[in-house]
C-alpha cells in the first residue's frame, strides 16, 4: 500500500516545538510518510528549534521579512503554499494552533481540497480581538478542519458548542511530548550567563512578555512591574530572554536595563528554555506554551494577560491570572516569593495538558483516518 503523505505546516518558534515531535513520530509509522513545510514566519528562532530537535524541512517558504505585517505574513503564505502542494502533493495537512501561519495554510489546504488535521483544536476566549489575531484564527482553522486534535476535554467542549462532534480527538498537548527530550539533569547552556546563574542561593524568575495586545500602556505597566519586584526583592533574579520584537526590546531596556538583578538575554532555543523552566523558582508570562510546559515542571505561573484560552491550568491552580495592571502583578508575584504555602499549592497541583503520547494518539487518528488501524483512546487527566 502506497503510503499517505501527511504534511506538517508551521511557522514560528512555539509551533515548530510543538510539532517537530509529531513529524518524528510521523515519520516512525509504517503507512505514513512524514513532510515538512516550514515558512519560516520567525526565522531566527524557528531554525533554533529544527536544529534542537533535528527537524530537515522538505519545503521552506522564507517569507519574513522586517516588520511585517500580518497581511503580508498571510499573503505571502497562501502564495508560497500553492507551489509547495503542487510539489509534494500530500494526502493531509497539518496546521497547528493559531498563528498566521495556521490560518494560511489550512485555507490554502482548503483550496487544494486537502484534508485538514488541526492540531491543538478546541482552544477559546470568545473575544475575537485578545489574545491578537490568534483568537480569530483558530476559529477560522476550526471552519475549514476535518481532523480535530484537543489538548484537553475542555478543549472538546468548546468544539461541542459549536456544533462539532464529528472527528474530535482528546490527545494532550504535543508539548508535553517536547519537554520529555528536551529537560536534562546534566544540561548545559550555550548562554553562558545561564550556567551562573545561582539557582540554589536565589529565586530565578523567569518571564517572557511579547504579546501583541499586550503592545503599548499594558507593557509599560508589566514592565514596571517587573522592575518593581526586582528591585524589592533581593533574594531574586529575574531573567528575560527578550522577544526580537523592536517594540519589546524598547520597552524591556528601558525599565530593566540597569537593574542589577535582572538579566536580558536573546531569545533562547527551545531546550535552553525548557531547562531554564526546569531550573526557576518561578514564571511570568504572557505566552500560550508556557502555561503548559511550566506545569510539567512543577513551576507555578502568572499570566500577564486579562484572560487565557487554557483555563484547565487555572482550574488545576497551576496557573493565576496576574492581568496587566501593574499592582496586581506586583502583589501576586510577591506572595509566591514570600509565601512558601502559597507557592507549594501551585507547584504540587496536577499538569492538566498531557502524559507525553500526545503525538502517538494523533498519528494513531491520522492512521484511523485512512483505514489504517484502530481509533485512538482519548486522554484523560
Amino acid at each position: 500500500m502506497e503510503k499517505k503523505r501527511i504534511m506538517s505546516v508551521f511557522g514560528t518558534r512555539p509551533e515548530a516545538i510543538k510539532m517537530a515531535p509529531l513529524v518524528k513520530e510521523l515519520a516512525a509509522r509504517e503507512g505514513l510518510a512524514s513532510i515538512c513545510c516550514v515558512t519560516a514566519q520567525h526565522r531566527e528562532m524557528l531554525d533554533s528549534v529544527l536544529e534542537v530537535f533535528d527537524v530537515k524541512p522538505d519545503w521552506d517558504l522564507d517569507i519574513m521579512t522586517p516588520r511585517q505585517t500580518l497581511s503580508t505574513i498571510t499573503s505571502k503564505c497562501l502564495v508560497g503554499m500553492d507551489e509547495a502542494i503542487d510539489a509534494l502533493k500530500p494526502d493531509m495537512i497539518l496546521v497547528h494552533g493559531d498563528t498566521s501561519t495556521t490560518f494560511a495554510g489550512a485555507l490554502s489546504a482548503f483550496y487544494h481540497q486537502v484534508p485538514v488535521g488541526h492540531v491543538e483544536a478546541g482552544l477559546r476566549t470568545y473575544d475575537k480581538y485578545s489574545p491578537y489575531p490568534e483568537e480569530m484564527n483558530r476559529k477560522l482553522v476550526t471552519a475549514i478542519a476535518d481532523l480535530y486534535f484537543c489538548p484537553t476535554e475542555n478543549n472538546r467542549e468548546n468544539l461541542r458548542r459549536e456544533g462539532i462532534t464529528e472527528n474530535v480527538f482528546v490527545t494532550g498537548n504535543t508539548v508535553i511530548d517536547a519537554l520529555r527530550t528536551t529537560v536534562r539533569e546534566n544540561f548545559v547552556f550555550a548562554t553562558e550567563a545561564l550556567n551562573r546563574l545561582p539557582y540554589e542561593s536565589k529565586k530565578v524568575v523567569l518571564v517572557t512578555c511579547h504579546r501583541r495586545e499586550n503592545y503599548g500602556q499594558p507593557m509599560e505597566d508589566i514592565m514596571s512591574a517587573l522592575a518593581h519586584i526586582a528591585r524589592t526583592h533581593e533574594d531574586v533574579v529575574l531573567v528575560y530572554p527578550v522577544h526580537l520584537s523592536p517594540v519589546v526590546q524598547e520597552c524591556a531596556r528601558r525599565y530593566l536595563g540597569d537593574i542589577p538583578n535582572v538579566l536580558l538575554t536573546a531569545p533562547l532555543s527551545a531546550d535552553e528554555m525548557h531547562n531554564l523552566m526546569a531550573r526557576c523558582y518561578l514564571v511570568l508570562t504572557d505566552s500560550g506554551g508556557l502555561q503548559e510546559e511550566a506545569p510539567a515542571l512543577g513551576k507555578p505561573v502568572l499570566v500577564l494577560r486579562r484572560e487565557t484560552e487554557r483555563p484547565e491550568a487555572v482550574t488545576a491552580g497551576t496557573v493565576k491570572l496576574a492581568g496587566v495592571a501593574r499592582d496586581g502583578i506586583v502583589s501576586m508575584a510577591r506572595q509566591l516569593i514570600t509565601d512558601p504555602a502559597a507557592y507549594a499549592a501551585m507547584a504540587h497541583a496536577v499538569n492538566p495538558y498531557g502524559d507525553g503520547s500526545a503525538c502517538r494518539r494523533i498519528a494513531d487518528a491520522i492512521l484511523w483516518r485512512f483505514g489504517m488501524g484502530a481509533r485512538p483512546e482519548d486522554f484523560q487527566a
